[in-house]
């Protein structure tokens, strides 16, 4: 299938199926589905975006995918097998080109390949086989849907027919895999991030007093697209004056006036890695000595917070760090003073009143990666670090985003060519108009 990103080594594939291999209970059988096409209205879908841990395990991009790892099978050729739609001079007319079984086998690194129609039987030998099942079900903490997965039904029509076995999770194994990255993941993101950045450098050209917020969101999809990029890696925020303030602000749909700060959150998908930027910039492209001071106290926080990044930190340490630096420039700034900190809610400090999220997230395949909140930091994750300070009183919304690699050595700063100190936006935004690739 043609993709439009460039093919991926398919040895990243072979990593993560060891990877999951290697911590499955002996006997056992793990069954991964593909994301479903969703209807859209008529008989037309959405844009059809593949599963991330199918995608993780197999490369495999196409709808109608199902991958089976049985590790101990005693049938060797039966320990990797991926399913694909097969394909037929019908589909290639009306849908276009689907994978073969070559083209699958090379995307993928997976030998045995067959077709979805073909499941049946097979799966039902290797499960009598098997000891346990390996189920993949969303477990993300902050999202709940009523939208069954193919994974999910397809869990229940198992469980009624070998109700014998035994059924397991797979995302506690995937979880532990997502907040490793590999060096071929970390490639990816950065494809993904210098995406972002084309665009961010072209909005910095672009913005004035007067364009619409959504005439922005158009020029920051133009340089996703023409990049190879899938599109927006989560719906994005552009945000300006008061909307700032609102922190999952998406209609996108007011004029950006003279004097406002615009505030944007936006990251390219790249072979379905995700960035994760956030910037803050001046409609008019210069400061006012407020703005400038809130600016300041943001991104003194974002380095300090970057630097906190290193194995071994516990990510309720950091937040808390964070929190007593924010509290300390909110003090500068006048908006809360030290009766408000002594009279303050220990499980609601003062500084929430202007910074009310949290600070970084794993980032990878989705934009919020599984992550455990109790494990340590450790070299091969990679976090966004995001502070914001928000006044509704004086219409003034302030975050600054950059994505990070943990490292035995250091923090490596991914975003870094990405103009982030104040001086540099002011200078971008009244240079000449540059050539973008």
């Amino acid at each position: 299938m043609n993709m439009r990103y460039e093919p991926i080594n398919p040895d990243l594939f072979r990593l993560n199926r060891k990877r999951f291999s290697r911590q499955m209970k002996p006997n056992s059988i793990a069954i991964f589905h593909s994301n479903d096409l969703m209807p859209r209205n008529g008989d037309q879908t959405f844009p059809f975006r593949q599963n991330s841990h199918l995608f993780m395990l197999s490369g495999l991009d196409q709808e109608e995918t199902i991958l089976i790892l049985y590790p101990d099978c005693v049938r060797e050729e039966c320990r990797e097998i991926a399913f694909v739609r097969k394909t037929n001079e019908h589909l290639a007319v009306w849908e276009g080109h689907k994978y073969s079984k070559e083209a699958a086998r090379d995307l993928s690194g997976i030998s045995n390949i067959q077709w979805t129609d073909e499941m049946s039987n097979l799966l039902h030998e290797l499960i009598i086989l098997s000891d346990n099942v390996y189920i993949n079900s969303n477990e993300n903490k902050s999202f709940s849907t009523e939208v069954v997965s193919r994974d999910v039904r397809f869990a229940k029509e198992l469980r009624a027919r070998y109700p014998a076995h035994q059924f397991l999770r797979a995302q506690p194994i995937l979880t532990n895999m997502t907040m490793i990255k590999s060096a071929f993941e970390v490639e990816l993101m950065q494809e993904a991030m210098d995406i972002t950045e084309k665009a961010f450098r072209k909005v910095l050209q672009f913005v004035k007093p007067g364009v619409a917020e959504y005439e922005i969101e158009a020029e920051i999809i133009h340089q996703f697209m023409r990049n190879r990029a899938n599109g927006h890696a989560y719906h994005p925020i552009i945000a300006s004056g008061k909307n700032a303030c609102v922190l999952h602000y998406s209609e996108n749909n007011q004029i950006c006036q003279d004097g406002d700060i615009l505030l944007m959150d936006f990251g390219a998908e790249y072979a379905n890695y995700a960035a994760d930027l956030s910037r803050s910039i001046p409609v008019n492209g210069r400061f006012s000595k407020r703005q400038r001071a809130v600016y300041d106290s943001v991104l003194h926080i974002m380095k300090a917070a970057t630097q906190m990044l290193v194995p071994g930190t516990g990510m309720d340490e950091y937040h808390k760090e964070v929190g007593k630096m924010m509290e300390g420039e909110l003090l500068e700034l006048k908006l809360i003073d030290k009766t408000d900190i002594k009279n303050q809610d220990p499980k609601r400090p003062a500084y929430k009143k202007y910074f009310m999220h949290g600070t970084s997230h794993h980032l990878g395949l989705d934009v919020h990666d599984l992550s455990y909140r109790h494990i340590p930091i450790q070299a091969g994750m990679v976090f966004t670090v995001e502070p914001g300070i928000y006044i509704p009183e004086e219409s003034l919304g302030v975050r600054l985003e950059n994505n990070i690699l943990v490292t035995d050595d250091r923090p490596i700063d991914l975003m870094m060519d990405i103009p982030i100190e104040a001086e540099a936006i002011e200078e971008c935004m009244r240079s000449p108009t540059e050539v973008f690739s």
